[in-house]
């Protein structure tokens, strides 16, 4: 059988790092160590290997995001490539995923995976992880699914999947759905399907959008800040299904007043937010006011889609509807 193209796509993280044996601490080296191993990913499919940058996840940016969403443009412009991987750190390597999700308009499979323990470390997962995404990038199943994200064996969606232990190498879970497949010794086998598919076009990540957590006894003082300091848009993780302390009402009105959108998600990570209670503060009291409730998406996705939304449109009844889907 003929090989895969698969574009493998390093970024930088954990997955490329190193452990000082001495001290103990994990730091980037001059030279990816999976850069090494391609040797031992031939016999997987045919590997076109690109590394725009180097850098750990905290360090990536929209603008990083966005740089990864054109080398793949490029190459499924030439029609060269039949899948992609990504290595990635995990910090904040769902949002990452999530972006190319919304901003990618391609059928073919497009895998992000890392690492939790770095190269040299007893029981480095990274190796690991990278063959399986390659074998799931290069699976006929896979494609027309979104971007996926493979650790630990499990095949994760882009939209739902996040990261719930600081260390552990299972932390990457989807939160009340669960992973949509699962990669083993015999084969890549998918027993869930996503439901949706969105596509924004976007030329830009220019546009400033903050992320709150909500608190007891929490104020509009932050807020305020947020207006003057001419933000585009703010996600707020509220509280329970979709509510804020009173004192937030009076920010909350002078941010929309100002045609800031302001995007509500829930800080618990299962439910959705919704207007269900009527008190000062209470979810119906603020959609009433305007704000957007998403359809669950956790605090740092719903900063993604705003962002993309902002960069898309000016109508901020089109960017309530993306949070509808």
């Amino acid at each position: 059988m003929q090989k895969k193209k698969i574009l493998v796509i390093h970024t930088g993280g954990t997955i490329s790092m190193s452990e000082d044996a001495s001290t103990g601490a994990v730091k980037p080296t001059e030279i990816n160590p999976l850069t090494e191993k391609t040797k031992e990913l031939l016999s997987l499919a045919e590997i076109i290997i690109e590394e725009p940058f180097h850098l750990p996840s905290p360090h990536i940016t929209p603008i990083e995001m966005f740089k990864l969403k054109e080398i793949i443009d490029y190459h499924c412009g030439k029609e060269e490539i039949e899948g992609v991987v990504i290595t990635h750190g995990t910090d904040t390597l769902e949002e990452t995923a999530y972006f190319l999700h919304l901003t990618i308009q391609a059928a073919l499979p497009i895998v992000v995976t890392g690492a939790m323990r770095s190269s040299n470390e007893i029981g480095a997962d990274g190796l690991y992880n990278l063959i399986s995404s390659i074998r799931v990038a290069s699976c006929e199943e896979a494609k027309s699914k979104g971007v996926l994200v493979v650790l630990n064996d499990e095949i994760h969606t882009a939209e739902n999947v996040t990261k719930t232990h600081t260390s552990n190498v299972s932390t990457f879970q989807s939160p009340q759905y669960g992973p949509i497949g699962i990669v083993t010794k015999r084969g890549v086998f998918f027993h869930h399907l996503p439901t949706n598919d969105e596509y924004y076009k976007i030329d830009n990540v220019a546009k400033r959008v903050a992320l709150m957590k909500a608190h007891a006894g929490m104020d509009s003082t932050l807020l305020y800040a947020i207006r003057d300091l001419d933000y585009h848009g703010v996600v707020i993780e509220a509280l329970g299904q979709g509510n804020l302390p009173p004192a937030t009402v009076e920010g909350i009105k002078a941010l929309i007043e100002k045609n800031i959108p302001v995007v509500l998600v829930s800080r618990c990570f299962n439910g959705i937010a919704q207007d269900v209670y009527s008190y000062e503060g209470g979810g119906k009291q603020l959609k009433d006011l305007g704000v957007i409730f998403s359809n669950g998406l956790n605090g740092q996705k719903a900063r993604i889609k705003l962002l993309i939304g902002l960069a898309s449109t000016t109508n901020n009844k089109e960017i309530e509807d993306m949070f509808n889907v």
